[in-house]
């Protein structure tokens, strides 16, 4: 072994290995701190590649679940007023089958057809204020509306399903209010009424059914892909932690191996003792 100060190759070894603990070190620090094992391209250029294409595909789903839910929404409150409407169908229905009772006086059966035009106006109202976010699937300038369901644009068309009093083929009143033929006649026409509009909101039922499913599957994509994701960045913590003891053990072993390898030239100062 030649005895020098100008070379010291051991202590350059040693320096070479401690810088790659600590690299080590580093980049185990950066993974337990991030949650990621790579968070940057340097980390692994392709898998980064690949990890933010399918980041990019969950905030287009994301926004896709976002028009879905607006679309159900919209149809959801076109179902609650259709709801309330065959509610009053159904008691207009009573009126026009008790103004048939013969016995009724002409101004009885007045005051009946008062009750029945109160809740015709009812429905009108009902239909007007049905709306969401601008939308309404009922009113009387119903439009239908084309709701998103992939990041390809395709889409689930919602048809508008119009139901007010006279889209659905309800009188305006009861009849003469002096016949029990008038409101007889009247009863047909309600009855055909609730028919409509059972047939209307079935429609529309059918399409909330379809945006509901369209919903869940979006959301299952969401959650597929996110793990797909998880799988490729996510650090195992538990390992890390594991490699953090040991590379903090080896960082100390080395950083006293270069304080020898340091101290080794001064065997040379004996040599010129006297």
């Amino acid at each position: 072994m030649v005895l020098t100060v100008n070379n010291n190759y051991s202590a350059a070894i040693a320096l070479q290995n401690l810088n790659v603990t600590n690299r080590s070190l580093e980049q185990t620090q950066t993974r337990i701190n991030t949650g990621q094992k790579v968070s940057t391209a340097k980390d692994d250029a392709a898998i980064y590649a690949i990890s933010e294409l399918q980041k990019g595909e969950v905030s287009g789903f994301t926004s896709v679940r976002t028009a879905i839910s607006n679309g159900e929404s919209i149809v959801g409150v076109a179902l609650d007023a259709g709801k309330q409407i065959t509610s009053i169908v159904n008691e207009m229905m009573k009126k026009t089958v008790q103004a048939q009772d013969q016995t009724l006086t002409t101004a009885q059966r007045a005051a009946i057809n008062t009750d029945y035009q109160a809740l015709y106006a009812q429905i009108f109202n009902i239909v007007n204020n049905a709306q969401f976010n601008g939308q309404n699937l009922i009113g009387t300038s119903a439009a239908t509306i084309n709701v998103i369901v992939n990041t390809n644009g395709d889409s689930i068309t919602v048809t508008a399903r119009t139901l007010t009093p006279t889209a659905i083929g309800l009188p305006a009143s009861i009849g003469p209010n002096d016949t029990a033929a008038g409101a007889s006649a009247a009863v047909t026409m309600v009855r055909s009424a609730l028919g409509t509009t059972a047939s209307r909101l079935g429609n529309l039922g059918a399409n909330a059914r379809s945006l509901e499913a369209q919903n869940a599957f979006t959301k299952s994509l969401i959650d597929a892909v996110t793990h797909s994701i998880s799988n490729l960045i996510d650090a195992d913590l538990a390992e890390e932690s594991a490699k953090l003891q040991a590379l903090q053990i080896k960082q100390q072993l080395g950083v006293q191996a270069l304080s020898i390898a340091n101290s080794a030239p001064q065997v040379i100062l004996s040599l010129f003792r006297s």
